[in-house]
């Protein structure tokens, strides 16, 4: 009987984070509370966002909103990186970067968790940005996702390929 195997993976759904950006800059437009503040908050790039505001809370409101968009969309907010708000000039600035992959020593960090806590039988490989969890029980490898959900990384994790 051939291996089962599924990947463990920390990706962002594009998509959903660009659903949730817009839906924040349509609320910031809209409410009362952040008229004639200057807020807004748009696409820096492919991996990042800014937020713009008068003053420092307006730009941390701001975050807020946005994270509130994404915990709607089902998206992790472990994706995001966010600066300290900053002075620029007149300006209250904060940066954001999206995090994307598994570092290695991140990946080794899981490897040697399952190898550690997990059912025996069980291997993992790491895989560029990514690990490949193999047994041949599929029971196993149910066990070890369970494991890796339960510990508490600065990623998010989810698995895909699940053969």
């Amino acid at each position: 009987m051939a291996d089962s195997s599924f990947d463990i993976v920390s990706k962002l759904d594009r998509q959903e984070v660009d659903n949730a950006l817009g839906q924040a800059a349509r609320e910031v437009a809209t409410r009362f509370d952040f008229k004639g503040t200057g807020a807004i908050i748009e696409w820096q790039g492919e991996q990042a966002i800014e937020i713009t505001a008068s003053a420092d809370d307006r730009a941390t409101a701001v975050l807020d909103v946005f994270k509130d968009k994404l915990i709607k969309r089902q998206q992790s907010l472990k994706i995001l990186d966010a600066s300290e708000p900053r002075a620029s000039g007149q300006l209250s600035k904060i940066s954001i970067t999206l995090k994307e992959g598994i570092t290695s020593e991140d990946a080794k960090k899981i490897s040697k968790l399952i190898r550690d806590e997990g059912p025996k039988g069980v291997k993992a490989q790491v895989q560029g940005d990514e690990l490949r969890v193999s047994s041949k029980k599929r029971d196993d490898l149910q066990a070890v996702q369970a494991l890796v959900k339960s510990q508490d990384y600065e990623f998010a994790v989810q698995f895909t390929n699940y053969r």
